[in-house]
């Protein structure tokens, strides 16, 4: 959330949870091109120079890729497959017969494109930085400068940056990386995803970061997107108990979910490409998000059922004997697929994406459902299949009709758009369960692209028109006897879980390191503990409001 501003104090958005007080350490700045400017040679020679620096860069990262596992090999995989970019290389090409010397065309190439996928706005939106770190790196290439990396001031520190590529946030260590702090960056942004994997602390779209000099101490709050320089003792002391306090609980916070007075409250995981053997040794009670758009992107031709059968039957059976929920393909204009031509669109954000990619090819859809039933009888696993944004009880009944004809036995919807929300009494008669995603929720309710840094706290998940939408869904669930679960980030707030559970959650979903500060929450606190403490945030005046009326009301070890 954004925070009161003064001298030392700066905010942006709550981004992996968590507490950390350190000195900063800043990433270098981005390579610049000379100010004076050479005479390019022969265009031809410039433009392979500009091509070669780019493979070379691909090639580095995929060297990296291939040392790592789960999402961190499957981010630095398509960042290669951005360098390589064939229209990318096409500009570069334009830009060289334009007269422009290697690294002006790779740098102003860059750029075009860049802007491009800003204007696309979501998911687009978020790469934009991943394409910064290929032009710094081509650059320096073509420069012969230092190549782009993280810094090393021989101590533990919090890193302060204009944003993170994966290509380095993959090989940051949390022994010596205490928090992160970045100017620009999104709440689905690469540095994110891969931070809270790491359990690493961050705060990203944080206004005045680039002011924090090298050596100043920082006190950094993960949960709520606070940034206090020069922190005073109480405020210090404040951060390190929190911090131990989390240490203490990954190692003894263990066990199924469940409140103080013995109400189930499975907790899930959040999974991507690759993650299913490393998450399944996690204290999981399984999968409430298996993200499944890694089959399809960077693809041009889409994947076979049987290629699609033959990954889900690896996954699905990395957990054996515990639910897994699957999330059909949630792509569109804003996650393009070179084999699907849709046009374009202002606001990709609004337009054709998730299940409505189906009114355009259904095909698409079909063969992967086909690919998850057969999977499924294949392994004998416990699976549940959901569409995304899905709007009404119409389109949930029709996809509820095209799953089982294919051969799904459990089928749900997300609930990621207000429309959703508001008939969730009459959308959950269609499915035998839902999923709220709580991050499209929020940008869809507050009519803010997650994207943004600049309104981190209209993103706030503890917005109380967000949580009455959540709540609203809730009760449609508690009357029909339809689970209704929490996928998105909100649910890694230990705080915001009990406050999600007392509007009537009834599974918890997040990424592994957030799962014991929420099971430790869930189990100091009985049900009707979280309904109280759910209606004293509906009924604040904001965000901040709702968050300290919990947090005073809530039991003192709360993390």
């Amino acid at each position: 959330m954004a925070q009161t501003r003064s001298l030392s104090s700066l905010g942006g958005i709550p981004a992996a949870p968590g507490a950390a007080v350190g000195p900063v350490a800043r990433m270098a700045p981005p390579p610049r091109l000379p100010d004076d400017r050479p005479v390019a040679g022969d265009p031809a020679a410039e433009s392979e120079a500009a091509r070669a620096s780019l493979e070379q860069v691909a090639a580095g990262l995929d060297e990296q890729a291939a040392a790592l596992e789960g999402e961190a090999a499957a981010v630095l995989g398509a960042q290669a497959l951005m360098a390589r970019d064939p229209e990318l290389a096409r500009r570069i090409g334009e830009r060289a017969e334009a007269g422009d010397p290697a690294a002006w065309a790779v740098h102003s190439s860059c750029e075009t494109y860049r802007d491009m996928l800003k204007a696309a706005g979501g998911y687009l939106a978020e790469r934009a930085a991943d394409l910064a770190d290929i032009r710094d790196r081509a650059v320096s290439l073509l420069l012969g400068l230092p190549m782009p990396g993280l810094p090393d001031p021989g101590v533990p520190h919090v890193l302060v940056a204009e944003d993170l590529a994966p290509a380095d946030t993959v090989h940051l260590d949390p022994a010596k990386v205490l928090g992160i702090v970045t100017r620009y960056g999104g709440p689905t942004s690469h540095t994110v995803i891969l931070s809270r994997a790491l359990g690493i602390p961050a705060v990203v779209g944080c206004e005045g970061a680039d002011t924090l000099a090298d050596g100043t101490v920082v006190a950094i709050d993960g949960d709520d997107g606070s940034v206090v320089a020069d922190p005073d003792e109480d405020t210090v002391q404040r951060a390190l108990r929190r911090a131990e306090q989390r240490r203490a609980l990954a190692a003894t916070a263990t066990g199924p979910g469940t409140t103080a007075d013995g109400v189930s409250v499975p907790l899930l995981l959040n999974i991507g490409e690759g993650d299913a053997r490393a998450a399944a040794a996690h204290d999981s009670e399984g999968v409430g998000l298996l993200r499944t758009e890694f089959l399809f992107l960077d693809q041009t031709e889409p994947p076979t059922r049987e290629e699609q059968t033959a990954s889900y039957v690896e996954l699905f059976s990395a957990f054996a004997g515990r639910p897994l929920t699957v999330r059909t393909l949630d792509a569109g204009s804003d996650k393009p697929l070179a084999f699907v031509p849709m046009g374009a669109e202002d606001n990709p954000a609004l337009g054709v994406r998730g299940y409505r990619t189906a009114r355009l090819h259904r095909e698409l859809l079909v063969d992967q459902l086909a690919a998850i039933a057969a999977a499924t009888k294949e392994t004998g696993a416990d699976i549940r299949v959901m569409a995304p944004m899905v709007s009404t009880p119409k389109e949930a009944r029709e996809f509820a009709e095209l799953a089982r004809s294919q051969g799904v036995t459990r089928v749900g919807v997300m609930i990621e758009v207000p429309a959703a929300a508001l008939l969730a009494d009459r959308l959950l008669n269609e499915v035998d369960f839902v999923s709220i995603g709580t991050n499209d929720l929020a940008q869809y309710t507050m009519a803010v692209d997650r994207t943004l840094g600049s309104l981190p706290d209209l993103l706030d998940p503890w917005q109380p028109a967000l949580l009455s939408l959540i709540g609203t869904a809730g009760r449609a669930g508690d009357h029909l006897g339809v689970p209704v679960g929490v996928c998105g980030e909100a649910a890694a707030d230990p705080l915001l879980a009990l406050v999600l559970v007392g509007l009537g959650a009834t599974s918890l979903s997040m990424s592994a390191p957030a799962l014991p500060g929420v099971r430790h929450a869930l189990s100091r606190h009985t049900l009707d503990e979280c309904r109280r403490l759910a209606h004293l945030a509906l009924a604040a005046a904001g965000a901040e409001q709702a968050r300290e009326a919990v947090r005073s009301a809530a039991h003192t070890d709360t993390p």
